[in-house]
């Protein structure tokens, strides 16, 4: 297999645009006469993707730990804005690259070691999904009595229809959804505003509670980044010409808005019905605006999860066939894709039928463990990407098994464990905590240690890599994968 294999398998028929309905290409690199599509479309993509009912329950954590509602609103911008800087950087890297995320992290872990961070990413895909299926589920049955059986199955097949067709589709959609929930959410938002259904303890500054505000912030940030497995699968075929600073923004303002926004109304709808569940405490906050547009939150709330759906669909496809293609090389094609995805919709569904009533709060503290693995890898890719290689990579080596970049990296592997052991003293899950967060009273800063600890380290030990030999064959691993880029010049030069 090379970085540039194309299926032969894709039967759908071509569009005006010249592309295929269905997308073609995975995990191979998408070559500059494919690049397409305009760098603000990251905005929907993001927004719509945050902005949806299972990001609800997220901005309702401070106020059940007994903040009052204005200092979790204050934590939940502050969380989501810090949260999505470090994602927003990884979309930069899809249009210089060219590459899905996950598989960016050869040069780092190596050929194989990078098997290491796509199992963690494999399992978020499936388990998101699975709790998306849930959710889907019990909202349907509470507004229709649908049987949870028929919604879990639903939303699989769905989600995997969509996935085929891939990332074109995924980019129109998002547009549409997010014309509907910015909608949505500005009746809310100036609807509740203009209502004023708080008492004053809830909008008392002066009420500040330490322990509710970092939990409510850390776990806003944590979510936010938890995208970064996702994100530059949704940027690669734009052209690099949009640049570093361009690509982050659109990415950086859709998903902080879009988080943020949609957290705020799990914290007013926490603050205003602290007893009731997620759906009865929308629709309620919803009601206060006038009658009936409750409901009509919820539903519009709803429908972007078919979105994320296929996102976990279609990323935990192209993560699939890297961990795939690390053990026996394999050759990227259409059919392969529909087998992964496949495969993904069986297991997450599988997991949602053997779901009990616990199974919600113990996937809540599954991903508190998930972004505890995901932060080293986080800090680690970055400041590879950014300081030590500049962006200067061979999209041929990535895919070489005996390349530049190894089978296993030291320097990647050794830095990912010490940061991730580093996080250990100061976790929080569930009623468990480590000897730090219990001398802090249970505050929870994982995430600052972690990507403190693993940059710090990567940086240390990268002293030693001879970053100036490697870029000598860089420069010309890569002659002829694309024909419009000259001889002797790295595909990802532009971005040092």
């Amino acid at each position: 297999m090379t970085a540039t294999s194309r299926s032969t398998t894709a039967a759908a028929a071509t569009p005006s645009s010249g592309r295929p309905v269905i997308e073609t290409r995975s995990i191979d690199y998408v070559p500059l006469a494919e690049r397409h599509g305009k760098v603000w479309h990251l905005f929907p993509v993001w927004f719509a993707g945050d902005a949806h009912l299972a990001t609800v329950a997220t901005g309702a954590i401070g106020v059940a730990l007994g903040g009052n509602l204005i200092w979790t609103a204050i934590a939940v911008v502050l969380g989501s804005a810090f949260g999505t800087f470090f994602m927003a950087f990884h979309s930069t890297q899809g249009p210089q690259l060219g590459l899905p995320q996950m598989v960016q992290s050869r040069p780092q872990f190596g050929f194989v070691g990078a098997l290491l961070v796509w199992v963690t990413a494999l399992t978020t895909y499936v388990g998101y999904t699975a709790f998306n299926q849930i959710l889907v589920g019990r909202t349907l049955d509470h507004l229709a009595h649908v049987p949870d059986g028929a919604s879990y199955v639903g939303y699989a097949v769905v989600g995997i229809v969509l996935a085929v067709v891939g990332y074109d589709f995924i980019h129109r959609a998002s547009r549409w959804l997010t014309y509907l929930m910015f909608v949505a959410l500005v009746v809310f938002s100036v609807g509740i505003v203009a209502v004023d259904p708080f008492s004053p303890a809830q909008t008392d500054l002066g009420a500040f509670a330490l322990s509710p505000f970092l939990v409510q912030f850390f776990t806003a940030a944590v979510y936010q980044l938890s995208w970064s497995i996702y994100v530059s699968d949704y940027s690669r075929y734009l052209p690099p010409t949009v640049g570093v600073r361009s690509s982050f923004w659109w990415t950086y303002l859709g998903a902080t808005i879009g988080g943020a926004w949609m957290m705020l109304v799990g914290t007013v709808a926490a603050g205003l019905f602290p007893k009731a569940a997620l759906v009865e405490s929308i629709i309620s906050a919803g009601n206060k605006v006038f009658h009936g547009f409750g409901l009509t939150l919820l539903l519009a709330s709803v429908l972007p999860l078919v979105t994320i759906g296929t996102l976990n669909f279609y990323g935990g496809s192209l993560t699939l066939l890297s961990s795939m293609d690390s053990v026996r090389r394999i050759r990227p094609t259409v059919a392969k894709r529909v087998a992964t995805l496949l495969v993904i919709g069986l297991l997450s569904t599988a997991i949602a039928f053997g779901s009990d009533e616990t199974f919600l709060q113990q996937f809540e503290r599954f991903l508190v463990v998930l972004g505890y693995l995901f932060t080293p890898w986080t800090a680690i890719n970055l400041v590879d990407f950014y300081v030590i290689r500049r962006g200067h990579y061979s999209i041929r080596e990535i895919f070489n098994p005996r390349g530049i970049y190894g089978r296993w990296s030291w320097r990647g592997l050794l830095s990912y464990a010490v940061g991730f052991a580093s996080m250990m003293p100061f976790a929080v899950v569930g009623d468990s905590m480590g000897p730090a967060a219990r001398w802090m009273g249970g505050l929870d800063i994982t995430m600052i240690v972690g990507l403190v600890v693993s940059a710090g380290l990567y940086l240390l030990v990268c002293r030693s890599l001879d970053v100036t030999a490697e870029r000598a064959v860089v420069d010309h691993a890569d002659d002829g994968l694309d024909p419009d880029v000259p001889p002797g010049t790295s595909l990802t030069a532009h971005t040092a």
